[in-house]
């Protein structure tokens, strides 16, 4: 079953965080290495989900359901270091019928630092078979969209 369109559209709302540059998150020249913005992404996106009310790990009347990344892309602009607060700002890009892409920007005072991207799909989990791609539930939509609580 296709949604209409109008339901597929990316949300205009950026959600706004930060993350301070921790030890751990540094190479050997003290700079934020670039693995971190993966994580960072992954992070951003789980605090956006509570935000909402929702998890990356939901459960309805038909089981589990959860969200694999099919993919993820981040471009660097410039450096950060140890203890550096990081703003982050994060938003839905495309919603289909069955992904989510969230777009991210992160910037330090101001500075650019890095863009990203991360694509998850909504799957239906079976502990005896693969995740399996499923339309995206209405109420998560709903959600997603501000238009519930």
């Amino acid at each position: 079953m296709t949604r209409p369109t109008e339901n597929l559209a990316p949300s205009s709302i950026a959600y706004r965080t930060t993350r301070r540059v921790e030890f751990r998150d540094t190479d050997a020249a003290g700079i934020a290495h670039y693995s971190v913005f993966f994580n960072y992404m992954e992070q951003v996106e789980h605090e956006f989900l509570r935000h909402l009310g929702l998890s990356v790990f939901a459960h309805d009347e038909e089981g589990a359901i959860s969200w694999p990344r099919v993919s993820a892309h981040c471009d660097y602009r410039g450096a950060v270091r140890f203890e550096d607060v990081i703003d982050v700002e994060m938003r839905i890009i495309r919603r289909g019928e069955k992904s989510i892409t969230y777009g991210f920007v992160f910037s330090h005072e101001q500075r650019p630092i890095a863009e990203g991207q991360l694509t998850a799909v909504c799957c239906r989990l079976d502990p005896k078979s693969p995740p399996r791609s499923i339309a995206i539930p209405a109420w998560i939509i709903a959600k997603l969209s501000g238009e519930a609580t």
